[in-house]
């Protein structure tokens, strides 16, 4: 079986430690078939000596100024040749070295392949991806960009809408795969650790994403939509998540459920 070349890209600024760290998790990759891009945002910290220790190991690098994350990272998938892009930016780590080799163990063909997701809270937690994708699920939640493998094609077709701060990789996974409907896998492998610490606020996601809602749809569709989804079904589509998750699930419904009736 011919091997699938996978590209790894990672966008930092000013975050030389976490940068460290991810650089670490990527070259002790198992897996043969990889190429490692790293997306520097023009950093004045020791950043980029840190990637020039490394840079043997590195496909393609740059440091320079960019218009956010989104523009850095549609930087990066210009520069990937892989058949498949992840995204494990500063201070995100895969899960252990074997991760692409399980993956790609066989050949993937799926559009969107999403795995599990380590969250380094205390006590730890982890994020399963959907079994399906709805229109109704994405009201509440979104695929993690750090555990989803994506088709280099449909990247440089549909790139990150680089108007938006927080939600453009929300809006692609919507494009993508609800309104196109492209080929989606869930698989059952723990693929990255998450830094939390990036985290977007709540309440800046939200009001970005109702934006993006009225681009997307019509209003007659988003009114079909305006009850939002109780909270026990939210509950019971995260019933392999933990008790402090879904009190975070509910916190969210919460939220967008008063917006929504704005």
């Amino acid at each position: 079986m011919k091997q699938q070349l996978i590209s790894v890209i990672t966008i930092n600024y000013n975050n030389k430690n976490g940068l460290e760290e991810t650089i670490k998790s990527v070259i002790s990759q198992t897996y043969p078939k990889l190429e490692y891009i790293i997306i520097d945002g023009g950093s004045s910290d020791e950043s980029v000596d840190i990637i020039k220790k490394y840079t043997d190991k590195i496909s393609y690098w740059v440091s320079e100024p960019d218009k956010g994350i989104y523009n850095a990272m549609n930087k990066g998938i210009a520069q990937a040749h892989g058949e498949y892009c992840i995204f494990m930016n500063s201070g995100d780590c895969f899960y252990d070295k074997d991760v692409l080799k399980k993956v790609f163990s066989e050949s993937q063909q799926s559009d969107i392949i999403t795995g599990i997701t380590q969250l380094n809270t205390n006590p730890i937690q982890f994020w399963y991806p959907p079994k399906e994708i709805s229109f109704k699920w994405f009201h509440i939640a979104s695929l993690s960009h750090q555990a989803s493998f994506i088709k280099t094609n449909l990247l440089t077709e549909n790139p990150y809408d680089e108007n938006f701060k927080i939600v453009s990789d929300w809006v692609f996974f919507m494009q993508t795969l609800i309104i196109k409907s492209c080929t989606y896998k869930p698989i059952q492998t723990i693929i990255c650790i998450f830094d939390m610490g990036g985290i977007s606020n709540t309440k800046s996601f939200e009001k970005e994403r109702q934006v993006a809602f009225q681009q997307m749809f019509p209003t007659r569709i988003l009114i079909d939509y305006q009850e939002f989804i109780p909270a026990n079904d939210l509950i019971e589509r995260y019933n392999r998540t933990s008790l402090s998750g879904q009190k975070i699930i509910l916190f969210i419904a919460k939220l967008i459920s008063k917006f929504w009736r704005r």
